[in-house]
């Protein structure tokens, strides 16, 4: 088997922020809303198709990144989601909310309305990501 690669789609629209236990952590590239993006480091398609294990690393570092997009950015509500439609590899979007975003009550999946992060965003997204993940975030 070959070594795990990101699906070109994700590669393209989002931006690579590091590794998690089980998953890489990626940021969309679209300011607007906080949207984090974890793809497990799998070839399996489906949460189901994960060990309990597997699935217990990334439930927690799905909840890890709930309460840090809930700390650090003004959302009301998150999405959660693994849908998989278009990119068929596992991967479960993280979205925090507002009734002010860009698109509420909408859909943030498909939207041609993009504001892309600065290098200093991302660098003070990453920092506050290591204190929250502590060293599980690589």
């Amino acid at each position: 088997m070959n070594s795990f690669e990101l699906d070109p789609r994700l590669e393209k629209d989002c931006l690579v922020l590091g590794r998690l236990d089980i998953s890489m952590l990626l940021l969309m590239n679209n300011a607007l809303v906080p949207w984090f993006i974890l793809v497990p480091r799998t070839y399996k398609t489906e949460i189901i198709d994960l060990s309990e294990a597997e699935q217990a690393s990334l439930l927690e570092e799905i909840n890890i990144l709930s309460a840090f997009i809930k700390s650090n950015f003004e959302v009301t509500k998150l999405n959660t989601a693994s849908i998989g439609n278009i990119v068929g590899q596992l991967h479960v979007h993280v979205v925090g909310r507002h009734p002010s975003d860009y698109c509420w009550p909408g859909v943030v999946w498909g939207t041609k309305e993009r504001k892309k992060y600065t290098d200093t965003q991302v660098s003070e997204i990453i920092v506050a990501l290591k204190q929250q993940f502590g060293n599980k975030f690589i």
